[in-house]
């Protein structure tokens, strides 16, 4: 009787959400509001949050709903780390892969309050452009409305000194851009959060406002991130 009783408070339990989510989001994470000055120190991330990788590729799924409340500033440093940040610092190597290790792509955050830029060494956001710019990072409103959208610019600079043909480098960024892209994937589907890619935005009004150079910048890819 007692072994049955326990059971069922089990299910019970289980039921009315007990223990961790499927989401990978828990009760007791913290959530540090971001405050967005000229520039955004992000955390340091715990390897071991979040679900397993098995666990966030079961869940793994493009999202077109989200939710106008912003990331923490927990979400928001696990989500830039995972798109490119620092994972071998002895080597100055990025958690996504990249083609002959150059590493062209460089990703910025769209906020309603700004755009910022990633710098992956000191894991750090720096504001680049002030206001919501959110309408260049992508064409669908379910994009422009949600908190945050990333964008990866590829710096065709890395490859000067190779002798390659120019289609060839705007593919080799496009793998780059992807590999980026599907980390914040798994990360999102494992810590509760959603994402979709996104091959869309207006590249030439973007670059113009990020000030970019066409002639040495690309837009490679976009994604929107939240709840």
């Amino acid at each position: 009787m007692k072994r049955t009783a326990m059971a069922f408070a089990a299910l019970l339990f289980a039921a009315c959400g007990g223990g961790q989510s499927q989401s990978g989001s828990e009760a007791s994470e913290p959530a540090t509001a971001v405050v967005h000055g000229a520039e955004i120190a992000l955390l340091p991330v715990d390897p071991q949050a979040g679900l397993t990788i098995n666990e966030a590729l079961q869940n793994r799924r493009s999202w077109r709903e989200y939710a106008a409340e912003p990331l923490s500033l927990e979400e928001l440093s696990g989500v830039l780390w995972a798109a490119a940040g620092v994972n071998r610092p002895e080597q100055g190597r990025l958690t996504a892969p990249s083609a002959l290790a150059l590493y062209p792509i460089r990703v910025y955050a769209f906020f309603a309050e700004g755009v910022y830029r990633y710098e992956a060494p000191a894991h750090k956001l720096v504001r680049v452009a002030e206001g919501d710019l959110r309408n260049l990072s992508a064409a669908q409103p379910f994009a422009v409305a949600a908190p945050l959208n990333l964008v990866y610019i590829a710096d065709l600079s890395v490859y000067a000194d190779r002798e390659m043909p120019a289609e060839k480098v705007h593919y080799l960024c496009g793998q780059d851009a992807a590999g980026c892209a599907e980390n914040v994937n798994l990360y999102t589907a494992g810590h509760g959060l959603k994402s979709i890619t996104r091959g869309s935005a207006p590249a030439d009004e973007l670059l113009k406002a990020l000030g970019l150079d066409p002639a040495q910048y690309f837009f490679a890819l976009a994604q929107t991130v939240g709840r």
